[in-house]
């Protein structure tokens, strides 16, 4: 042992080990592996792929900023007494969101080869006034036009430069532009009911642009034809495919097709839109990022949009939302209406099919049947009989005094409804619940939407008649110039005493996306040959 130690103590002496001395070296533990240098090719790929990302992050940011910078904005509601609306928020993947899409004839700016100031400067009005709507569950739109000439009350805005316009109790609907994009919104709120979110107003250049980004949109026609005495759009018979100027001509011309009114031209508008549709659906473009970008690079260009739209999360949000519906169930629809009684040049709206109309929109009353692709978490509600039962447990009934005497109650009945006769029934409903002094109040001019007015100290009573016929909270209101209570029965309730049944009227759809195989048909004046 002795020895060792000496051994060992001169080897270290000596600088070195007897194991290290020797010819045959240790193995390396497998740990403990010698260091090698990182190859040449992989340190030029971890820096390329560095710098690709480095780049590619700041084109993304860059191409964002642009988008960002392209947008223009304008209020979403600008009505002086703007009520529900009035509030631009982001929308969501959920929920339904009703979008308005309108179509200026301004001449200025880069419109002015289309005319000139003096055909419609500033706004100018809309030549398209579309109202899309999607559902809560993103399974149904419909898209309602609206025509141009359809007499309304427009309401007192304010311009995005601050001036006042005065509304009219009665004008045409696509002057309501002279306010700004804001002031239809607020027009088609009271009109409808309806609390509209966003709104998007495109010019002639906007309209060119986007169908040319698009390649073009397939349209047929019955003849071949020539608009030209406006628009100047020329096609042959069959189908064609429509981009650019063409694009833009198909949208205005108002004598080529059909009987050449207006309503001949909001149902080519509808065609256009289905085809448009269809494309987009096709082409996969609404989840395809780089064209997504492109279309998003035109569109922030040459639109106008609320602040609630003004950013692009915002836009991509609603192009997912677009992608998961079904063309089938993609419905148009035209506002019904009626020669206008002052001017049959003019249209007024159809009662009470406008009042139901607007009824199924609140309601989010589907129009088309195509049931919506099943997710894997959904979810399917209890039934009755396999619902659990749980015992009544019965409680002894105490009789509470009556809040106020029902026979001395004044009631009135208004009727709204356009139906003859209509409140006779409502004020024997009230009388059979002891409301004996109910009264008749006559009929009025058509109300889209119903209500319960109530005057001083009457806010139980109103109560109670709303429970009675199954009205709404929402729709019961104070009004000071009401003595008692008054019940205004509107177009969404032409039937019956209980109130909620939605009646969708008899052929409110022209069309959907999902029909590819019509051709429009020509005004014989028209023909080319």
């Amino acid at each position: 042992m002795a020895r060792r130690r000496a051994e060992t103590a001169a080897a270290t002496a000596a600088g070195t080990t007897k194991d290290e001395s020797s010819d045959t070296k240790l193995p390396a533990g497998r740990h403990f592996k010698p260091h090698r240098k990182t190859a040449l090719w992989i340190k030029i790929v971890a820096i390329a792929l560095s710098g690709v990302l480095v780049i590619g992050l700041g084109a993304a940011g860059l191409l964002y900023l642009k988008l960002q910078n392209n947008i223009t904005t304008a209020p979403l509601n600008a009505a002086l007494s703007p009520g529900k609306g009035n509030s631009s928020q982001q929308p969501e993947d959920t929920g339904s969101l009703q979008i308005l899409i309108l179509g200026t004839d301004t001449r200025a700016g880069a419109n002015s080869e289309y005319g000139t100031l003096a055909d419609s400067s500033g706004e100018g009005n809309s030549d398209v006034m579309l109202l899309m709507n999607i559902s809560a569950d993103n399974s149904q739109v419909s898209v309602t036009s609206f025509p141009r000439d359809l007499m309304v009350p427009i309401p007192d805005c304010k311009r995005p430069d601050g001036n006042v316009i005065y509304g009219q109790a009665m004008g045409q609907l696509n002057s309501a532009l002279a306010g700004g994009p804001g002031c239809t919104v607020a027009a088609i709120n009271d009109l409808t009911g309806l609390t509209i979110d966003h709104f998007m107003l495109a010019d002639f250049t906007a309209v060119k642009e986007l169908s040319t980004a698009l390649g073009g949109v397939e349209v047929c026609v019955d003849h071949a034809m020539y608009d030209v005495n406006g628009s100047f759009l020329k096609l042959p018979a069959g189908k064609s495919l429509v981009q650019g100027e063409q694009a833009l001509a198909f949208l205005r011309t108002r004598h080529a097709f059909g009987d050449a009114s207006d309503l001949a031209r909001i149902a080519a508008q509808q065609y256009f839109l289905g085809s448009l549709v269809r494309k987009l659906k096709s082409d996969g473009t609404l989840t395809n990022l780089p064209q997504l970008y492109t279309l998003a690079d035109v569109v922030t260009k040459n639109l106008t949009i609320d602040q609630g739209l003004a950013n692009v999360p915002a836009m991509v949000s609603i192009a997912k939302r677009l992608a998961k519906i079904d063309v089938a169930n993609v419905a148009f629809v035209t506002v019904p209406t009626e020669p206008y009684v002052r001017d049959p040049n003019r249209v007024q709206l159809l009662e009470p099919a406008a009042g139901q109309f607007f009824a199924v929109l609140r309601n989010e009353t589907p129009l088309t049947k195509v049931a919506p692709t099943p997710t894997s978490n959904s979810t399917v509600a209890p039934t009755a009989s396999s619902a659990a039962t749980v015992p009544a447990t019965a409680e002894p009934t105490v009789p509470v005094a009556p809040a106020y005497d029902k026979s001395i109650q004044p009631i009135t009945v208004t009727n709204g409804s356009t139906v003859a006769g209509r409140s006779l029934e409502l004020i024997k409903a009230l009388a059979g619940q002891g409301y004996t002094l109910s009264s008749n109040g006559g009929d009025i001019a058509a109300q889209n939407k119903t209500t319960i007015l109530y005057g001083a100290d009457m806010a139980d009573v109103a109560h109670d008649v709303a429970v009675l016929f199954k009205i709404s909270d929402s729709a019961v209101h104070s009004d000071p110039t009401v003595r008692g209570v008054k019940v205004v029965v509107g177009t969404d309730w032409i039937s019956g005493v209980d109130f909620g049944t939605v009646t969708v009227p008899k052929d409110i759809v022209s069309s959907t996306a999902a029909e590819s195989d019509q051709c429009l048909t020509v005004n014989p004046l028209y023909y080319t040959y």
